[in-house]
């Protein structure tokens, strides 16, 4: 290599090292962030639920959109959807399987779009399954808070098959695939 070749390198190398540098890291807040989903009932109506438990981080750079990352734990034990015998239901081998699979998580891979939103690849892993997933993100804003704090919000939107990760009870044809809304704020790790 040449000595062009080499400082093309190396003003390269500093770029992406400069980019990842600036992207700050936030701690998911779970009291302001919520991960909620809706489901066929039977064709007869919308099923909704949450999690409760979940946590996580998120790095963002608003100038450096395409650096943006995001890795995510649920407790899948803390299904709700508001009855507590159908959560128990939910909680069995033949969905959530919440003794073998504990934990689903979402590690993204890479985001397209800009500072107001794009599109976040990543892979889940549901039911011992791991699967690609993308996520509509709409950015809610950022700035700091009362208490001296800087906070970066973002909304979230992804469809999923259930058959894709191992649940493939019948539900009828109406409940092959969830809608998952996502709201997500993080406070800037200092």
């Amino acid at each position: 290599m040449n000595a062009r070749g080499i400082t093309l390198v190396s003003i390269g190398l500093a770029l992406l090292c400069s980019r990842g540098a600036e992207a700050a890291q936030y701690k998911i807040d779970p009291s302001h962030a919520s991960i909620q989903f809706r489901i066929s009932h039977l064709g007869f109506s919308t099923m909704t639920g949450r999690f409760n438990k979940f946590d996580g981080h998120l790095e963002w750079d608003e100038a450096h959109p395409e650096t943006a990352s995001v890795e995510i734990t649920i407790d899948t034990s803390s299904v709700d959807t508001n009855w507590a015998e159908r959560d128990k239901h939910l909680r069995e081998p033949r969905y959530l399987g919440v003794d073998a699979y504990p934990q689903a998580t979402f590690r993204s891979t890479s985001y397209t779009g800009d500072a107001s939103g794009g599109q976040l690849l990543g892979e889940l892993t549901l039911h011992g399954v791991t699967r690609t997933l993308g996520i509509d993100i709409r950015r809610v804003g950022e700035g700091h808070d009362p208490w001296g704090d800087y906070r970066a919000g973002f909304d979230g939107t992804a469809t999923l098959r259930r058959a894709d990760f191992g649940v493939g009870y019948d539900l009828g044809p109406t409940a092959e695939s969830m809608e998952f809304d996502l709201h997500i704020e993080g406070v800037r790790e200092k």
